[in-house]
């Protein structure tokens, strides 16, 4: 587990450098705000689902940004990262499960009505 702390660490500070192409960026700022929402997807509370997604997700998520983004940029940011790197709280990531929940809600609770109507 350390070793994706550090790799997350080292993600947050290669997403900040110009030499990152813009879909690399875009993927990277995804997996840093889910990474460090205070909030998941699936609630941890939820049997087997709930530590899926930190063991599955979040890992597969760093590993594809990390494979976007140059391996010089990601070597400096490693460099750096080793150093020490406070990672902030994610109060977008927070803001994007929750807007997630609330839009699959309203498309379950569509379907269902629809299939009431049938």
């Amino acid at each position: 587990m350390g070793q994706l702390i550090r790799e997350t660490a080292a993600l947050f500070l290669a997403y900040r450098d110009p030499r990152v192409p813009w879909y690399a960026k875009a993927w990277a700022a995804l997996v840093l705000a889910y990474a460090l929402s205070p909030i998941d997807l699936i609630p941890d509370p939820i049997p087997v689902l709930g530590q899926l997604d930190d063991l599955l997700l979040v890992p597969v998520g760093v590993l594809i940004a990390l494979r976007l983004i140059p391996p010089a940029v990601m070597a400096e940011a490693r460099e750096k990262a080793a150093k020490g790197v406070v990672l902030p709280a994610s109060r977008a990531g927070g803001v994007i499960v929750v807007v997630l929940w609330v839009v699959t809600a309203l498309l379950v609770a569509w379907a269902a009505f629809r299939a009431h109507l049938s």
